[in-house]
This record gives structure tokens, sequence and C-alpha cells, in this order.
């Protein structure tokens, strides 16, 4: 596996696969790699000839309390897991290289409307954090396909808007959750917490699917939200949102919406951990 934090060294390799006539998948990660990003690039080389990976934590995502120094690297155990999976191509940019004029005189990417609610009212600025890295790694790479997790189902809809709107040649493909087997989606803020914490962390998965079977037979979705409400603070959580939304443009589900999302976001302890489901009423 090639390792770079050289833009140019990037394209050179990505063009030598084109002029090949070979096709190129991409991975954005943040590093401190678990399975799911495993399965992401394990993935892409089932529908592409060459995996492109980067690891870079991005300042322009993160808010002024959040856990941007404290955020785990661990790019040594990162890239042997990378070489393992079959990846070819590894990008480590730096912020300088990313932003050499800083953040604050970076242009930016903003996906209007739905970049601005859930996790985007939360935590504002943070998608177009977001949408400004992807599309300038978009830039550097150019890839056909690529591959971002379906436990992120806000940041995925943003990033499918974004390549819609700016009519960008890729294709974006979501790739399933993958779930410890206590039903805990997989996370690198997993790591925040305790032996304690990680014992009851799998209600969040169990909320949903009582919220889900519940819409399913009928029960309103305020009942069903509230009960997971106050099993979540019964368990030790501290919600942050727990709502029913359309899975196609996550707007306030309306009665006759068929294709449903529940999307959640909870603190538990140090940890902010996200999940979602998707099911048909």
């Amino acid at each position: 596996m090639i390792t770079t934090a050289n833009i140019a060294d990037i394209r050179t390799q990505v063009n030598a696969w084109r002029q090949q006539g070979e096709s190129v998948a991409f991975v954005p990660t943040m590093g401190n790699l678990h399975q799911g990003h495993i399965t992401l690039v394990t993935e892409a080389l089932t529908q592409a000839d060459h995996v492109v990976v980067s690891i870079f934590v991005n300042p322009m995502q993160f808010g002024k309390n959040e856990d941007l120094d404290a955020y785990p690297r661990t790019l040594e155990a990162d890239s042997r897991a990378l070489i393992e999976a079959g990846a070819e191509l590894l990008f480590t940019p730096t912020p300088e290289i990313i932003y050499p004029k800083g953040l604050d005189k970076q242009t930016f990417v903003d996906v209007p409307e739905i970049g601005d609610e859930l996790c985007g009212a939360s935590r504002p600025g943070h998608f177009r954090g977001v949408a400004t890295i992807v599309n300038k790694l978009f830039n550097i790479v150019q890839p056909d396909l690529a591959f971002f997790g379906n436990k992120d189902f806000q940041q995925l809809l943003v990033i499918k808007t974004m390549v819609e709107d700016l009519s960008m040649p890729i294709k974006v493909i979501g790739v399933d959750t993958i779930r410890e087997p206590s039903g805990l989606a997989m996370s690198s803020r997993n790591g925040y917490l305790t032996t304690e914490e990680k014992a009851i962390a799998c209600t969040l998965k169990q909320s949903l699917d009582m919220m889900a079977e519940g819409i399913k037979q009928g029960r309103s979705i305020a009942e069903v939200t509230k009960q997971a409400t106050n099993m979540l603070i019964e368990a030790g959580f501290k919600p942050d949102y727990l709502e029913v939304r359309n899975a196609n443009n996550l707007k306030i589900a309306a009665a006759d919406n068929t294709e449903l999302v529940i999307v959640a976001a909870a603190y538990l302890g140090k940890a902010r951990l996200i999940d979602n489901l998707t099911f048909s009423k």
C-alpha cells in the first residue's frame, strides 16, 4: 500500500490507473479504524479495481467544545488493517495541506435544510465542515465510487445531496451499519465508553427496535417516542434527539409516508452516540 500526504502523488497514481481503464473507489475516514471502516473497504473492492482511503481528522467539522484534540489517532494500526483489507493507496494529509490559508479563509460548501437539522442543529457548522472536506477530497481523488457507512444516515444524505446538486460524476454508496454482538453500532467514539457504560449502550439500538415495532403495530409516533425516550433516560442516557423522519429526505414523517427512518443521538458519559433504523410501515 502506498501512503502519502502529497496531493500530487494521489493524482498521479489515480491517473495511472485510469489510463489503464481501471475504476477507482474511495473511502474517506478520520482514522481510528474499526470493522465498520474495513467493511467499507472490502465492499469497495467488490465494485472497483482499486481502493483509495483517506485518514484526516477534519478540524472544520468539530465545534469549539468538541473532542478534536482528544480524537484517537492510530495511524500505525490503521495502516496494518488497510493493508490486510486490500487498500492500495492511503492519503494522510495534515490540516496545513488541506487548509493552507486556515479555516477562516477557506471556501466552504453548505448543504441547506438537510444539513441544518438534527445533528446539524446540535452541532452548528458540523455538516458545512463535512461537505467541505468531502468535496475537497473528491476533487483530489476524483473517484468513480465513494463508500460511506449508513450509521451516519444524515451525513450520507448530505453527501448524496451535495453530489447531485453540484453535478459530480461520483456514485455514492451507503453500506449497512456494522454492529457489536450487543447491537451497539461500531464507532470510533465507543472507545470513550467505560466498561459499565458499554454494557448499557446497546439500549440505544433496543429503543429504535421498540419504536419501529410499535409504529408497525399502529401505535402513534408520539407515544413510542415518549416510551423510548424514557427508556434511554432510565438506562443512563441523556438524549439529544430521537425522531421519526421520512427516509428519503429526512423531513418530519407524514401520515402517508411508508419509508421511514428513526434517527437518534444521545450522550452516555463522555460519548455522544448516534444510530438509526430504516423500515417500511
